[in-house]
């Protein structure tokens, strides 16, 4: 992994802000209605540091023992952490104690650990409900046909903040090839909202990556999470 200078991050970020401009612009959004979610996973807090500093305030972690490190580390500072991993139910307090949006609620059991957790440590997270489109056995999320139901199990939970919906799609270079898992999000989100459910728990869309967030934001993405294309790529 090569360090990034601040100069460097200071033009991928004027970059990055330049194209959901653009992605917005050319579907008749607004950009100030797209987060940017600066995804410093595996990177040093030095990282997070540079860009706090250019005005990031949204981070996003995936993995709970990495992060807490660097929440402590920047605690003083007005900075919203958004965990977009996989989270283990075991794992549940530990995340809410540190984080302020959870986007992966993928089961029953998870929501109901956080639930639980929330209401002890006297937190109300914002939760996303994770889906999985494509039927990956690699991957998590509730498959359509049991998005409803974890969504009206989420609903039910008092202690937490249900905010929307959220993707990963299969990896593919093409983002025109990931285009249909954004356009079934928000027709799923769509639906949900024609059955009756509040608009305000249905109100994100986390979706789009670096390499795809032009076109989650064409399809109606209101959280774009942005690592490669801000910091520079990983090591493996």
């Amino acid at each position: 992994m090569t360090h990034i200078s601040l100069n460097v991050l200071k033009e991928n970020m004027r970059s990055v802000k330049s194209r959901i401009a653009k992605a917005a612009s050319s579907c008749g959004r607004d950009a100030k209605h797209i987060q940017l979610i600066s995804v410093a996973k595996t990177f040093p807090a030095s990282y997070t540091d540079m860009g706090f500093s250019l005005g990031l305030t949204n981070f996003g972690e995936n993995r709970v023992q990495e992060a807490i490190q660097k929440i402590e580390q920047f605690r003083p500072l007005p900075i919203t952490w958004h965990f977009i991993g996989h989270l283990q139910s075991n794992k549940a307090r530990t995340a809410v104690t540190y984080f302020d949006w959870i986007h992966s609620v993928d089961s029953e059991k998870l929501l109901k650990k956080l639930n639980q957790a929330s209401g002890e440590l006297g937190k109300t997270p914002k939760v996303l409900i994770q889906a999985d489109l494509a039927g990956e056995a690699t991957k998590h999320g509730a498959t359509v046909d049991k998005l409803r139901l974890l969504f009206e199990t989420a609903m039910r939970c008092s202690a937490l903040k249900v905010r929307g919906l959220m993707v990963m799609p299969p990896w593919n270079s093409d983002p025109e090839a990931t285009r249909p898992y954004f356009q079934k999000l928000r027709e799923t989100r769509d639906t949900l909202r024609l059955e009756g459910f509040d608009e305000n728990a249905l109100g994100e869309l986390s979706m789009g990556m670096s390499h795809d967030f032009d076109v989650a934001i064409q399809e109606g993405s209101t959280m774009v999470r942005v690592g490669t294309a801000l910091f520079g790529k990983r090591s493996k």
